[in-house]
């Protein structure tokens, strides 16, 4: 397979009508005499929420904007453009036809790297909408009857991926731990991933590698199970916003209304973990227990804005392996021009200091546990319990009680739509009906029950304690 084939064709048109597609731009705000601004997002990419679904649910964008036109005198209107991956956006982006753009860690390093060489034609990432410090946002899934267990059963298969994407780097990125050469030892399908996720219920490919909300979705519509969790990398992952230089130089009042407007929306997102997660999933056509999982507290993505060290330096990790595989051209990323956070601390103002010291999840499960009767602290073990057609949720101090409070809940006649616990190994949280349950006899009364999101963790845990064994959530529930 060609990897660069796709991108280098959508670079290449991009690259012969940016000049014209700028000019036009520049022609009908002259004439109509309203600022057209440009937002390209991904929907159903739940982890750039903050700067695209959510914030276009709540307007936000459009009423700062607005505010800022009494100022200015200007007119100004939003388009939205909505993509399923960011190889489109910004190929859209390099043609001037979108402003603003937010997409996952590969695909911005792409975008960066396709457009230094171009005349005005630059792009710079002004901020982060969300992350995971671990790389659990990005998966591979089988079908759930698969015979397939391990990675390395993969080799000689069909994968499916989009080439380019944040999922596709977990991908080789994990068959090259495995010891598998990621360009020939299987066989990559580059497809969208509605595409590949189709493809994996017909057969025709043995996994789907996907960033969020891929894995979690089929998972929850019992279509597949999680064989290899992107947590098991240890390398972060994350997801940001891009601007074309020439847009935010011309107008640079715009990209701080956006910055302010995806602030909000991030706020919204940490006061209102429930309500934002079912404006999304009414939005992207997601079911809300899906999006909660990821975008919820303690969730699988982290959401702030701030380009932390630790991100930055995932990125300049990435890069050496992007060229590698031949993803990027032989002229290496210059990261420090590519990033520019000179918008973001105009926004923030004094908080920026105080946002760079901490990468912690702002969004915490807290409370007390009803059914344990304990206090709810402790990220590594915190779960939630969603009821049935309720509109908040019931927070479990470790996975034993999470245990026991979806026994009582059903023990009254009530239905649990959604349990989430984190893996006991790499802490990505999971639906706890979808997780495999080692039952502990040595460890204490009350913390005999551990949850794993893949059987490869599973299998860790099992190694380390031969007392202990596998046993099923519906028996982990009685036994509880």
């Amino acid at each position: 397979m060609n990897v660069t084939k796709g991108w280098a064709v959508a670079a290449a048109a991009a690259v012969g009508a940016s000049m014209l597609a700028g000019c036009s731009i520049q022609a009908a705000t002259a004439a109509g005499g309203t600022v057209q601004v440009v937002v390209g997002y991904q929907s159903e990419t739940i982890n750039t929420v903050t700067a695209g679904t959510l914030l276009k649910s709540l307007g936000y964008f459009e009423r700062d904007l607005a505010a800022l036109g009494r100022k200015t005198g200007k007119k100004y209107s939003v388009s939205w453009e909505n993509y399923s991956t960011g190889a489109p956006i910004t190929a859209q982006m390099l043609a001037g036809n979108i402003d603003i753009g937010s997409m996952g860690d590969y695909p911005l390093l792409i975008n960066g790297s396709r457009s230094q060489s171009l005349t005005g034609g630059r792009t710079e990432m002004v901020s982060v909408t969300g992350y995971n410090l671990r790389g659990a946002l990005n998966g591979i899934v089988v079908a759930r009857n698969s015979t397939i267990q391990t990675l390395s059963q993969l080799k000689g298969q069909a994968v499916s991926t989009s080439v380019g994407s944040a999922g596709d780097g977990t991908l080789v990125q994990a068959l090259s731990r495995a010891g598998i050469n990621p360009a020939t030892g299987v066989k990559v399908e580059n497809q969208d991933p509605s595409v590949g996720a189709s493809a994996l219920q017909a057969g025709s490919v043995a996994g789907l590698a996907q960033f969020v909300d891929w894995p979690g979705l089929l998972v929850y519509k019992n279509q597949a199970r999680l064989l290899y969790d992107g947590g098991q990398l240890d390398e972060p992952t994350l997801h940001g916003v891009v601007v074309r230089q020439a847009f935010a130089q011309q107008d640079p009042a715009v990209v701080r209304a956006f910055l302010q407007a995806q602030l909000q929306a991030t706020s919204y997102l940490h006061e209102h973990p429930l309500a934002a997660a079912e404006r999304v999933a009414r939005a992207a056509g997601l079911p809300p227990q899906v999006v909660y999982l990821y975008n919820g507290p303690d969730g699988v993505a982290t959401f702030g804005m701030t380009i932390y060290p630790q991100l930055r330096a995932a990125l300049a990790h990435d890069i050496p392996f992007l060229k590698s595989i031949g993803v990027l051209t032989s002229t290496s990323l210059n990261l420090n021009r590519f990033i520019n956070t000179s918008y973001l601390k105009q926004v923030l103002g004094s908080s920026y200091a105080t946002d760079l010291a901490s990468t912690a999840n702002p969004a915490r499960i807290t409370g007390t546990d009803a059914v344990c009767h304990q206090a709810v602290s402790d990220p590594a073990t915190a779960g939630e319990v969603w009821l049935a057609g309720q509109d908040y949720t019931h927070p479990a101090a470790n996975p034993s009680c999470l245990l026991r409070n979806i026994r009582a809940a059903e023990a009254a006649g009530k239905t649990v739509q959604a349990a989430y616990i984190p893996d006991a190994i790499t802490g990505t949280r999971w639906f706890a009906a979808a997780d495999i349950w080692v039952r502990n006899p040595a460890a204490p009364s009350g913390a005999q029950f551990e949850p794993f999101a893949t059987a490869a963790s599973a299998r860790s845990y099992l190694a380390a304690h031969p007392q202990a064994h596998v046993i099923s959530y519906a028996a982990a529930v009685r036994a509880s």
